[in-house]
């Protein structure tokens, strides 16, 4: 799928293979807002009942579920070095760029730790900040206990 959201954003097939993900069609400056993570608004308590992928919480309280293609937002994908973060402002998830992105590219976020370990880990990280499914934030520590492993 291709599919124009509007002036800034395109959904498309992710290079990670991952499915659709969000591109933008403009480039972005350092620190920018780029747009709102929106969905129904669930109780923070029931949420974990719920079998949507697409679970943002709020708070303790609250938990938005904003699956695509309502939720521009829900397209993007996770990166363990990702170009966008959220901020919960005022109870609303805003979306941020976190370094200069460049027209094309495709916008990421990490996903957090219980998300990855329940979705991600087990099937492989397929971002490209990883290799062979370990993602690149934890391999200079795995590297470093299977070379401090007593040899045979």
């Amino acid at each position: 799928m291709r599919a124009s959201i509007n002036s800034r954003f395109e959904a498309r097939a992710s290079q990670q293979g991952t499915g659709d993900g969000l591109f933008t069609v403009v480039p972005i400056k350092k620190g920018a807002f780029i747009l709102e993570y929106t969905g129904t608004k669930i109780p923070t308590a029931t949420a974990d009942e719920s079998e949507s992928r697409y679970l943002f919480e709020i708070d303790d309280i609250w938990t938005l579920d904003g699956p695509p293609p309502e939720n521009t937002a829900g397209y993007i994908n996770h990166d363990c070095h990702p170009n966008v973060e959220a901020e919960v402002e005022d109870g609303r998830i805003m979306i941020y760029a976190t370094r200069a992105i460049q027209a094309g590219e495709e916008l990421t976020i990490d996903y957090d730790s219980e998300y990855f370990d329940e979705f991600i880990r087990p099937v492989g990280c397929k971002c490209a900040s990883c290799e062979d499914g370990i993602p690149s934030r934890y391999a200079t520590h795995l590297m470093s206990v299977s070379t401090n492993e007593p040899s045979a």
